[in-house]
This record gives C-alpha cells, sequence and structure tokens, in this order.
C-alpha cells in the first residue's frame, strides 16, 4: 500500500507570529520554519502504519519554493521513504492546492492520502475536503484514530457529540486531529540517511493548472492587547462593574 502525505511549510508553532509595519501580511524574517504540527501528525501516521506492515511507501509532497525541501528531509528524516516538491512561488488557494495534489494523487495512485486537518497559519480546513470532492474519494476528517482493515480503513472521528467510527473504501482521504498521535523526534542517525533518500522537484507550471488566486489578501492586523484587569473588595462591586461598567448583566 501506498501513502501520500501532504505537508505545509509554516511559522514554528513555539515562535510570536509578528506583523509587517504596513500591515501586509505576516513578517517572516529570520524566523524559524518548520512542518505545520497536524502535517506531523500525519506522517507520523503513516510512518506507524509503515511499521506495522501496513503500509510499504509513504510519500511526502510539499507545494512552494526551495525552501520547503527543509521540510520535505524532515519528513523523509521522521521515516517518509521519498518527498516532492512542487515549486512556485505562488501564495495559493487551498482549492488551487487541492488541484495540484490531484494531479499528484494521479501519477502516484496512492491507496491512502493523510494530510492535516488545516494549517495554523491560514486555519481554512479547506484543502482535503476539496482534495476528496476532486478526486471523487471517500474521505474521513478531524481522525483520532485510523486502521486499514483489508480494503477499507476504520476512521473514529471527532465530532461535537463526541466520537463517530466510518469505513471508508480505499483508496481514500483521512485529515488529522491533534489526537491521533504524538509525532516523534528526528533521530541524528536518520537526519543523515534523509539526505541520501530521492527529492523530486516540479515545476507547479507543468501541472496545467490556473492558480490565479481567488481571494485577496486585504490586511493582516494583530489582536488587541488585552487590558490589565482589576481586583474587587466584595461581590457587591464586583456585581455593579459587571453591570454598570462591563455592561455584561442587566
Amino acid at each position: 500500500m501506498k501513502v501520500l502525505v501532504p505537508i505545509k511549510r509554516v511559522i514554528d508553532y513555539n515562535v510570536k507570529v509578528r506583523v509587517k509595519a504596513d500591515n501586509s501580511n505576516v513578517d517572516l524574517a529570520n524566523v524559524k520554519m518548520a512542518i505545520n504540527p497536524f502535517c506531523e501528525i500525519a506522517v507520523e501516521e503513516a510512518v506507524r502504519l509503515k511499521e506495522a506492515g501496513t503500509v510499504t511507501e509513504v510519500i511526502a509532497v510539499s507545494i512552494g519554493n526551495k525552501s520547503c525541501q527543509e521540510q520535505l528531509r524532515t519528513a523523509l528524516a521522521l521515516g517518509a521513504d521519498r518527498a516532492i516538491q512542487i515549486d512556485t512561488e505562488e501564495n495559493l488557494d487551498s482549492i488551487n492546492v487541492a488541484k495540484l495534489l490531484q494531479k499528484v494523487v494521479e501519477e502516484e495512485q496512492p491507496q491512502l492520502v493523510i494530510l492535516g486537518k488545516q494549517a495554523i497559519d491560514s486555519d481554512n480546513n479547506q484543502t482535503g475536503q476539496m482534495l476528496a470532492a476532486l478526486t471523487g474519494m471517500p474521505q474521513g476528517t478531524f481522525a483520532s484514530a485510523v486502521k486499514i482493515d483489508g480494503d477499507k480503513v476504520n476512521v473514529t472521528r471527532e465530532v461535537d457529540s463526541g466520537l463517530q467510527t466510518i469505513a471508508l473504501t480505499l483508496p481514500a482521504i483521512v485529515t488529522t486531529d491533534l489526537r491521533l498521535n504524538e509525532p516523534r523526534y528526528a533521530s541524528l542517525p536518520n537526519i543523515m540517511k534523509a539526505k541520501r533518500k530521492p527529492l523530486n522537484v516540479k515545476s507547479a507550471a507543468d501541472f496545467g493548472i490556473d492558480l490565479t488566486a481567488r481571494t485577496n489578501l486585504i490586511k493582516v492586523t494583530p489582536p488587541a492587547e488585552r487590558k490589565a484587569g482589576i481586583v474587587v473588595e466584595s461581590i457587591d462591586e464586583l456585581v455593579e462593574k459587571l453591570k454598570n461598567e462591563a455592561k455584561v448583566i442587566s
């Protein structure tokens, strides 16, 4: 079984995000970048399936300029067998990302596509669902457990009412939630081995897809700073302030 794992290069989740002075975008200068945490969970799940003997090959794919090769090498160090970079300088909408991934799916013919449910930069939560629609493959989103059973994959999903388990006929698409697993750290020997694993670079233009953006980024602003709280001396004073100053009760 072949598994395709799309990953995205984002600002490391431990880094405090800064906005450019002109509010045109997030400032990426001298900022540590990493694999999107949900994508890292997807890589870990694919590698675990391979270690269990269910999967024979794990392919990592990322869309972006040469800088995303760093994250692809990290995925290779975590256990992926080979990687594909779709080279482009464009800032792509989710639908264009899904269309490029559709072409990769058509070329590679994976039995399973595992990807993060969302990226922590855009938070769109769209690409997996769009890819499922474009490929006609069944989808299991927000997965907290994945189990291969013959020609089906059982996906336990986190929904508002609790947990829901669905059976998808392979090939299928699964998007990962935080509680699916805890990603491993790449060991030094595996980091060295990753440098020798194949990384194929393809131009986005070669796929023949119109990558014109459907959305425009108008402005980016940081959240308003929280004001310092106040200490009240009594319940009566608290009620008075909630009623007359905060106006949250009547």
